[in-house]
């Protein structure tokens, strides 16, 4: 689970899904790095994220972790998204996860990841939703 402090840390990359283009090289890491790790630059300029992108490949997770529970079955999947970076991220609104296919279209949607506890913070991130 998330801490506090360490849910903060990630607001910016997380819920407006930016990244970090190294201006030596111009590769994109997200998360943000401190060390590029193609050229081993440290100069970076905030660029934000495209929601578009296409499944690379996914998985079920039938045993989900601790705020998780309500969610089984759970899918994930990586995304590459237009822009060439890749992430990982739940998949939403799939009636069975057998629907979903390497290279389906995919956007990225703001939404309600878990919660920690009844009196806990809730997290929120980016899901993948099928592009129709």
């Amino acid at each position: 689970m998330f801490s506090p402090a360490r849910s903060w840390r990630e607001f910016p990359q997380r819920y407006r899904l930016e990244a970090a283009r190294c201006t030596v090289c111009g590769k994109i890491h997200y998360p943000p790095r401190l060390v590029c790790s193609a050229c081993r630059g440290r100069t970076f300029e905030t660029v934000a994220m495209p929601r578009e992108g296409a499944v690379v490949t996914f998985t079920t997770i039938h045993v989900p972790p601790k705020g998780f529970t309500e969610q089984s079955p759970l899918d994930i999947a990586i995304v590459e998204l237009a822009n060439g970076v890749r992430v990982m991220v739940q998949v939403a609104d799939l009636p069975e996860a057998d629907e979903l296919r390497i290279g389906d279209p995919v956007r990225l949607e703001f939404r309600r990841i878990c919660d920690d506890g009844e009196a806990g913070l809730i997290f929120y991130g980016h899901k993948a939703v099928r592009a129709r």
